[in-house]
C-alpha cells in the first residue's frame, strides 16, 4: 500500500528543477566515491608520470598530472570519498548533540534551558573557523580531529533550532494530552514532539554537510587535513603555486567543490520546499 505522504513529498520535490538537478550531482559523486577506486589506474599518492601533464593529452591521465606527477583524477575520485565522509560524519555528530541539547531546552525550560543557552552562545561567540583552526592545530591533523571539530562548530545553530521548534510544539494539544496518559519526558520527546519537528532539522542537515565540505576542504587548503589522506582541499593547496602553469591542478578539484556544496544547497531547498507543505498537514 503506497503512503500518500511520501508520494505528495515526491511530487512536491520533482517541481524543483533544480533541486532535482542537485540530486543528480549528488548521485555522481557519491558513486564516484563509492565505485570510482575500483576502476581507478593508480593510487593518489603516486607519481606515474611526469609534473604538469596536461588534461586529456596521455592515456590514462584523464585529467593531467600535478606538481608531484600524481594522477589528478585519482585524486579526484579519492578526494570524493573524504570528502563525503567527513561531511557526513560531522554533521551527524553535530546533530545529535544539537538535537539533544535543544530538544531538552526546549521541552524543559527553566534553568536547563538558561544552563543549554548559555552554553550555545559561548560556542556562537567564537569565530568558527578560527576556533576549527585552533581544534584541530591542538589535537594534530589527523581525520578525527578534523570531523570533531567541524562537528564542534556546527552544533549550535541546530540547538537553537530545536529549541525553537519546541517551545512552540510543547504547547500543543497532542503532548498535554500525552502527559495526561502517564508518558514520560523521554518518550513524549523522542515520540510526539521531536517527529513533527524533523522537517526543518533534515533541511538543516543537508545544508551543514554542505558547510563541512568547505570548512574540511579549507582546512585542508592550510596543510590542516589529514596528511594519510587526499582531499579535494588538500589539492587545491598543493596547487596554488603552479597556478600560471598548471591552472588544472587547482581548477578540476575547485569546481568538484563548488559543484558539491551547489548540489547540496539546492536539495536542501527542494527539501525545504517539500517538507514545509508537507508538514502543514502532518503536525496535529
Amino acid at each position: 500500500m503506497k503512503n500518500p505522504f511520501l508520494g505528495a513529498f515526491v511530487r512536491r520535490f520533482r517541481r524543483n528543477h533544480g533541486a532535482v538537478a542537485g540530486l543528480g550531482v549528488l548521485t555522481v559523486v557519491a558513486l564516484m566515491a563509492l565505485l570510482g577506486p575500483l576502476f581507478v589506474v593508480h593510487d593518489p599518492w603516486a607519481m606515474v608520470d611526469r609534473p604538469f601533464v596536461p588534461p586529456f593529452t596521455v592515456n590514462g591521465l584523464l585529467f593531467g598530472s600535478d606538481t608531484m606527477g600524481r594522477d589528478v583524477a585519482a585524486g579526484l575520485i579519492y578526494g570524493a570519498r573524504v570528502s563525503l565522509l567527513i561531511g557526513l560524519v560531522s554533521t551527524s555528530a553535530a546533530l545529535l548533540i544539537g538535537v539533544t541539547l535543544g530538544a531538552l531546552s526546549g521541552y524543559h525550560g527553566g534553568w536547563i534551558d538558561t544552563t543549554i543557552t548559555r552554553f550555545t552562545e559561548l560556542f556562537s561567540a567564537v569565530p568558527g573557523f578560527a576556533l576549527a583552526v585552533v581544534l584541530v592545530a591542538i589535537f594534530q591533523p589527523t581525520i578525527y580531529s578534523v570531523v570533531a571539530a567541524i562537528a564542534a562548530i556546527s552544533w549550535p545553530p541546530v540547538a537553537r533550532l530545536v529549541r525553537s521548534e519546541f517551545l512552540s510544539l510543547r504547547q500543543r494539544e497532542f503532548v498535554q494530552a500525552a502527559l495526561l496518559s502517564g508518558q514520560g519526558s523521554w518518550r513524549i520527546i523522542f515520540t510526539q514532539i521531536l517527529p513533527n519537528a524533523v522537517s526543518p532539522i533534515i533541511v538543516m542537515a543537508s545544508l551543514m554537510v554542505a558547510g563541512a565540505i568547505l570548512l574540511e576542504s579549507a582546512l585542508s587548503f592550510l596543510g590542516l587535513g589529514d596528511p594519510n589522506m587526499m582531499s579535494w582541499g588538500y589539492m587545491v593547496g598543493t596547487a596554488r603555486t603552479a597556478l600560471r602553469e598548471a591552472w588544472w591542478i587547482a581548477v578540476v578539484p575547485g569546481v568538484a567543490i563548488a559543484l558539491t556544496v551547489l548540489a547540496l544547497n539546492l536539495v536542501g531547498e527542494g527539501l525545504n520546499d517539500a517538507l514545509n507543505a508537507r508538514l502543514h498537514g502532518r503536525v496535529r
